[in-house]
């Protein structure tokens, strides 16, 4: 069994959803995973010179988002992301309700289908790395589900073009 998107009775795995006991991220209580990200994503001198960021808690998960893409990257950001991601996905996950409900899709393959060409965290027009849905299948496994199945990402290279060779589509 598939899980594509992340709505309907399945919009709690969505990183904009509440979590009601809330996300810490150093030691500030975010409403939600898209709101908590955010503020890890920021480098150091954002929170010295930029107090915008502080605003971050009382914002919808969306804004925080669109907010989030002004602010400078923290160094080495992208080898830190998915370890963030986790980190915060087992917060979400790890009591109450929320808990219940990943334990719930059993052993659904998780994909976080999208129409906004993110491949990095999820799959659109059928291509795509799904980081988030691996994370949340891993994150199940953690805390009492089945073992996430091995899926390779439907990531095609970017081949150049060149004059007399035909790469296919």
């Amino acid at each position: 069994m598939r899980t594509a998107a992340f709505k309907g009775d399945k919009e709690f795995l969505s990183n904009f959803h509440p979590v009601p006991h809330g996300i810490f991220y150093n030691g500030i209580k975010y409403p939600s995973i898209e709101h908590a990200f955010v503020a890890a994503k920021l480098a150091p001198e954002e929170r010295e010179t930029n107090v915008d960021w502080q605003r971050l808690p009382g914002m919808t998960a969306g804004r925080a988002k669109r907010e989030g893409r002004k602010f400078k990257l923290r160094p080495n950001w992208s080898e830190m992301r998915l370890s963030i991601m986790k980190e915060l996905l087992v917060q979400k996950f790890a009591q109450g309700e929320l808990r219940t409900l990943l334990l719930n899709t059993k052993d659904e393959y998780l994909e976080e289908t999208n129409y906004w060409n993110d491949k990095f965290w999820g799959v659109c027009d059928g291509e795509g790395a799904n980081h988030l849905g691996r994370l949340l299948m891993e994150v199940r496994h953690m805390i009492g589900g089945p073992v996430p199945p091995i899926v390779t990402p439907k990531v095609r290279p970017k081949l150049p073009k060149l004059p007399g060779f035909d790469f296919g589509p």
